[in-house]
């Protein structure tokens, strides 16, 4: 935990004392406000695109999914309603699912219905939050 504290902190140091190097620079006169503008722009979006990297960026264990069959067979659950609860956490719609696997929206509405029942929920997002409490899908 200390070490990356102490790279930032000299790595913040580094940059002020750039900053105030090119501001004495500009003070005696031996850079122009342009080439001083540019130098400052240039530190600042190096450190907005360094900043912003570091936010975007997962970190992504490689921890691999199990999915729990025992579950999956004690509720009864065949292969294509669990294709579609998958897309359903997705956040697909049931015409977009439909078009997807290549069967009707009835088709779709029919394996969501029998997977509220084996589930035991009345909504979309409790048949996603339960599957994945029961390592259904990842």
């Amino acid at each position: 935990m200390k070490k990356p504290i102490l790279i930032y902190g000299i790595c913040l140091a580094l940059l002020v004392f750039l900053l105030e190097y090119f501001e004495y620079r500009f003070f005696i006169r031996e850079l122009s406000t342009e080439v001083f503008v540019l130098i400052i722009a240039l530190i600042f979006t190096g450190l907005g695109l360094w900043v912003g990297n570091k936010l975007t960026t997962k970190n992504i264990h490689s921890v691999s999914f199990q999915k729990n069959e025992k579950a999956l067979q004690y509720l009864g659950i065949s292969e294509r309603e669990l294709e579609v609860l998958m897309l359903v956490a997705e956040g697909l719609s049931n015409k977009e699912i439909a078009s997807k696997l290549f069967v009707s929206i009835n088709t779709v509405k029919t394996h969501l219905s029998r997977l509220f029942e084996k589930l035991d929920v009345s909504r979309r997002t409790q048949a996603v939050e339960k599957a994945k409490s029961l390592n259904l899908i990842p």
